[in-house]
């Protein structure tokens, strides 16, 4: 299991060389728009999104789990707590095919537990240029756009 952090940037091939530098890692994935590093220490796994225009640097916060039943086990939790905004099986999404489960805390952060089941899908061709990650214009899910 390991923390994740999704940052909003001005300009993703800066924010690659600084966070590069930063933790001592090269990125796991660089597109255009997008990007992630897979840091082992601290157990970190950084997310960028080139988003110029956004108000806020945080993008949303995670938590990446290694297998089903940990996702299993969180939902089943988030279930009993009231506090599940919406669950997502098999999303081709960032550039990966992914089991989420989303939650929004009270003053609006969202929330992802997630587990990878395909690091590198056909799909995710699919993906470039879209924006990741994106909350739909009042459907309040959570994708690719």
């Amino acid at each position: 299991m390991r923390l994740q952090l999704a940052l909003n940037v001005r300009d993703i091939d800066a924010a690659v060389d600084y966070y590069s530098k930063l933790f001592g890692v090269k990125p796991h994935k660089h597109y255009d728009s997008y990007a992630n590093f897979a840091i082992q220490e601290p157990p970190l796994k950084l997310v960028l999104f080139r988003n110029p225009e956004a108000k806020e640097r945080l993008h949303h916060v995670g938590v990446e789990v290694m297998d089903d039943s940990s996702i299993r086990t969180t939902l089943r939790r988030l279930t009993e707590a009231g506090v599940v905004d919406e669950v997502q099986r098999e999303e081709t999404c960032c550039h990966a095919t992914q089991d989420k489960v989303w939650s929004r805390e009270p003053d609006g952060l969202r929330w992802e537990w997630y587990r990878i089941t395909d690091d590198a899908p056909v799909e995710a061709l699919d993906s470039l240029g879209k924006t990741c990650c994106t909350e739909a214009a009042g459907d309040g899910t959570i994708g690719c756009r």
